[in-house]
């Protein structure tokens, strides 16, 4: 089954490649591996997608007394939705990470940059109504109904409630990625009292200056590099993006904009991530299958809100901001977020810019990334006592 990549846009910098996840692409680069490692004429040997997982999985198994370790599955909403909590200590604070797309969920991927966010935080994947595990949870009749903004940020504010709950947290970290800040932003305006912080990260300000300002960026670059195909290509969708968006325009605005680096800084597609997302130890071959399905029945219902998001007056929060930006974004364009901060008016901001990032910071600049998390958010908990024992050190 092909799967339908959306690369976390505000909305879905949408099927932009499609790649084929099968179990044959899986064994053939395990078996590159196999054969670097083994001495000049020994017998190449095939590592299955079930040992490569189950390696991951017990490199990054939770032993710490306090740890905690779970896939579990709730009901949010009138469905069954998905959680993944992990965490070296419980007694750390809670970050619940709110995914892009819509129903591009980080849950399959994040074994690649969270582990070590494991040591400060306790931290939540969700994969939000439409996505994921949630999608093949449930009926795509039974979804519906609360396929909307609003429906999305009421299943939010009950996966919020029930960490509090379980946890006995009055605050937890509320981070919102590409289509994720949209429900961030939302959630952290209704209940500020929830948060330590809302952390923003690859921010949608304005759904529509979004895609006139991703378009101008891989235009000018096409133009500048002479690549004929490109410009071709945009000049067809002028004017961009007129009154009415389909998933085909936006398809190929987004082809060009990746090509030059507007989603991961250096990179000309996305195919980086989706093979990771291949090996992930928390998703079956089934799960992996259920994100192109998904993606396209969330698209469905969630383009028309996402062209029409505009925050650019949303600026006054009741609980303190941090704002993340890659300095290369044209799948959420930095400048639009740098702007949006300037007018942020909340008990504490701040503004970090990635150098060597575009819109997948996490992944980008995992050691940068962690390193701000540490030192922006996670003294806003400590404050309140909110975190585990502290290691005991010694100069001598």
């Amino acid at each position: 089954m092909a799967k339908f990549r959306t690369s976390f846009l505000f909305a879905l910098t949408l099927v932009v490649g499609i790649a084929a996840v099968d179990a044959l692409s899986v064994a053939a680069a395990a078996d590159v591996v196999g054969n670097a490692a083994a001495p000049v004429g020994a017998k190449s040997s095939m590592v299955s997608r079930d040992e490569v997982t189950r390696i991951l999985e017990s490199n990054r198994k939770i032993v710490s007394p306090q740890g905690v370790d779970e896939m579990i599955k709730l009901r949010i909403g009138g469905i069954d939705q998905w959680l993944s909590i992990r965490g070296k200590d419980r007694r750390n604070p809670i970050l619940l990470f709110l995914h892009g797309g819509p129903a591009s969920p980080a849950m399959p991927e994040a074994y690649t940059f969270q582990t070590a966010w494991e040591d400060y935080f306790t931290v939540v994947q969700w994969d939000q109504r439409g996505a994921g595990k949630t999608y093949r949870a449930n009926s795509e009749e039974a979804m519906a109904p609360g396929m909307s903004v609003e429906g999305q940020v009421n299943d939010a504010a009950e996966v919020v409630q029930y960490l509090r709950q379980r946890f006995g947290k009055e605050k937890i970290f509320l981070l919102g990625h590409s289509w994720g800040s949209v429900l961030g932003v939302h959630l952290a305006q209704q209940h500020p009292d929830w948060f330590y912080a809302y952390i923003s990260v690859g921010q949608v300000v304005n759904g529509r200056r979004n895609e006139e300002v991703g378009y101008a960026f891989a235009m000018q670059q096409a133009k500048a590099q002479g690549n004929d195909e490109a410009v071709h290509e945009l000049q067809a969708l002028a004017p961009y993006p007129g009154t009415k968006l389909t998933l085909d325009r936006i398809g190929m605005r987004s082809k060009w904009e990746m090509y030059y680096g507007g989603l991961a800084y250096g990179r000309k597609d996305y195919q980086f991530e989706d093979d990771v997302e291949k090996l992930s130890p928390d998703y079956s071959q089934q799960d992996l299958d259920a994100i192109g399905k998904g993606s396209l029945f969330s698209l469905d219902h969630l383009l028309p809100s996402l062209f029409a998001v505009d925050f650019d007056h949303v600026t006054h929060f009741g609980c303190p901001v941090i704002v993340y930006v890659g300095q290369h974004d044209y799948t959420t364009p930095h400048e639009l977020a740098e702007q949006w901060f300037n007018d942020i008016q909340a008990p504490s901001k701040r503004l970090v810019s990635f150098a060597d990032s575009a819109h997948m910071m996490m992944q980008e600049q995992p050691g940068r990334f962690l390193v701000h998390l540490v030192n922006d958010a996670l003294p806003l908990a400590q404050k309140s006592g909110d975190s585990a024992p502290a290691e005991v050190t010694r100069d001598r």
